[in-house]
């Protein structure tokens, strides 16, 4: 195997990689492996990536070869490719649509081209018991019900489905876009956004109608959405995080089509409106009075004929709507995310039941054709006061946490961070109540938080964007789908642990484009040489796998 120093990577016979980030050839090279590997550690001198089966699954999906996925490797190894990757990429893509479900009449047949890969699956009793029969050399018949279970346990043997038994249509609902939307401004879709919604759709094919678009925060992923259902022309349910999202939703889709106001429903705690065009929250379905009662929602999935649902911010589906989700595999199915990373582990099964990913636009190439702002992104370290120190030695591991992040030496940050952004629009984020409570009245600063009711909320996001107020402090309650396109510079003071896909939907919070410099400041306050430091570690993967440089400043050199 030839040894070539002047290139940066290193291809591993584990699946992993290591690749130099001061070397020329760095991005590049980022940016030639990011369709298929897993960044897993990004320290500062050299990242390593991994290869899984379901990361090759998703390249595989999206029409990569795994002669594409080996000239990517090996153009940029400094040792060359081991052989056993090479046959490890052919034999792992190649399992991606080796076993398909198509339609057969009113049956759905299990299909595949080796006979033998079918009768070695089908003998697993898990996966015996959802078929109904067999049907001469043609494949195997499906249970009613079973088509989302069956891909769940074919997954899980190593097997992903192709899926392409088709749709139904769902119940009729004409929807037309706005030249000018109903604020009286020009729209139309941005390239980016076309492209998202015809791999989506693709020509309506069976190989299309399910699946997961990745875009960054800003992008206009609800744009997306609309742009879907105007191209399906369908009875519609949209689920999403909060409150506060589900009125975008609405206010989007009057804004931006023809659509009659009595024709789109409202269905959260305060309304349960079910309309042709029906946006719900994840918290409403998965409501149930008690852990032994059902979900009394959960009957919205079969309130109309759907005929297309949408998932937003998919990584954040709850395990019970996965459930119901697994039984509506004949709906078309749309997820959208800024991130395929979900803390629960459970990516196969967004792969399995929404179905693989169709698009992705990483976030520095929208950076650089200017749909999103430029984001400068910095940690900053700061000491603890000595009987803080003692606290945090004495504390179980947990506690150790919250102490350092609740350092109130935070404060004295904020307060020059403010100062040095007196004309900017500044959201200060966190995670403990008390500490924000405690930072809104030393700053006399606003505060929304899951206590504060919806109205209130809304109030002081309208606030915020028509620049009556320039600073806000927020809970999680803000991490996601709240649009607040003038924000351009955050502060967190705390987070959720090492929660990658929160360092998503915070940095998010700022990347709408700005009109002059279209730049956004990024700060994370972090207690030095505590568990707060290396959690922050885990949560930086993500600025780092979408090329964002992360400069570490300690708190001596700016107070």
């Amino acid at each position: 195997m030839s040894y070539r120093p002047d290139l940066p990577m290193i291809v591993q016979s584990d699946r992993t990689i290591l690749l130099e980030t001061q070397h020329p050839l760095f991005t590049e090279a980022r940016q030639a492996i990011s369709g298929f590997a897993e960044l897993i550690k990004s320290p500062e001198y050299m990242h390593t990536y991994r290869i899984t089966p379901l990361s090759l699954w998703n390249a595989a999906a999206g029409g990569m070869t795994p002669e594409q996925v080996s000239e990517a490797l090996t153009t940029y190894s400094k040792y060359g490719v081991p052989p056993t990757i090479v046959r490890e990429l052919e034999e792992t893509m190649s399992r991606y649509g080796r076993i398909r479900l198509e339609k057969a009449g009113d049956d759905i047949l299990l299909i595949s081209d080796d006979s033998l890969i079918l009768t070695e699956l089908t003998s697993y009793k898990s996966v015996a018991q959802l078929l109904d029969e067999s049907r001469a050399d043609e494949g195997f018949i499906i249970k009613p019900y079973a088509r989302g279970l069956i891909k769940q346990e074919l997954i899980h043997l190593g097997y992903p489905v192709q899926d392409i038994a088709g749709y139904t249509a769902g119940e009729s609902c004409p929807v037309s876009w706005r030249e000018i939307t109903a604020a009286g401004r020009p729209f139309a879709l941005r390239p980016y956004q076309e492209e998202a919604v015809r791999a989506f759709h693709s020509g309506g094919a069976a190989t299309g109608g399910s699946g997961v678009l990745v875009l960054p925060c800003g992008a206009g992923k609800t744009v997306i959405g609309l742009g879907a259902i105007c191209q399906l022309q369908t009875a519609t349910l949209i689920v999403t995080t909060n409150t506060t999202s589900v009125r975008q939703w609405i206010s989007e889709l009057l804004d931006k089509t023809g659509l009659d106001p009595s024709l789109v429903g409202e269905y959260t705690g305060d309304r349960k409106e079910v309309k042709p065009i029906t946006v719900a929250t994840y918290q409403i379905l998965t409501y149930r009075p008690s852990a032994e009662d059902e979900f009394p929602h959960m009957k919205l999935f079969s309130e109309r004929d759907w005929g297309l649902i949408i998932y937003d911010e998919v990584h954040l589906l709850p395990a019970p709507v996965f459930r119901v989700t697994s039984g509506i595999q004949a709906t078309r199915r749309l997820g959208l995310t800024a991130t395929l990373v979900r803390e629960d582990g459970r990516e196969e099964d967004v792969f399995t039941l929404i179905g693989p990913k169709k698009y992705e636009v990483p976030w520095k190439i929208m950076e650089e054709q200017g749909w999103i702002a430029e984001a400068l992104c910095r940690e900053i370290r700061l000491p603890f006061e000595p009987k803080w120190r003692e606290a945090y030695a004495r504390a179980s591991t947990r506690q150790k946490f919250r102490i350092a992040a609740e350092n109130p030496r935070k404060l004295e940050v904020v307060r020059y961070l403010l100062d040095q952004h007196s004309h900017d629009q500044v959201l200060i984020i966190g995670q403990y109540v008390d500490q924000l409570d405690q930072m809104a009245a030393a700053l006399g600063l606003p505060l929304i938080t899951g206590k504060v009711p919806e109205s209130e909320r809304e109030l002081l996001y309208q606030q915020f964007k028509k620049g009556e107020i320039k600073r806000l402090i927020v809970s999680k309650v803000a991490n996601f789908a709240v649009d607040l396109p003038d924000a351009n510079v955050a502060i967190q003071i705390s987070g959720t642990f090492g929660s990658r896909q929160e360092e998503a939907q915070r940095l998010g919070r700022i990347l709408r484009p700005k009109p002059d410099d279209n730049k956004a400041h990024f700060y994370t306050l972090v207690t030095r040489d505590t568990r707060e430091q290396e959690f922050s570690l885990h949560r930086q993967l993500f600025l780092v796998e979408q090329g964002y440089p992360y400069d570490i400043i300690e708190m001596e050199t700016l107070v």
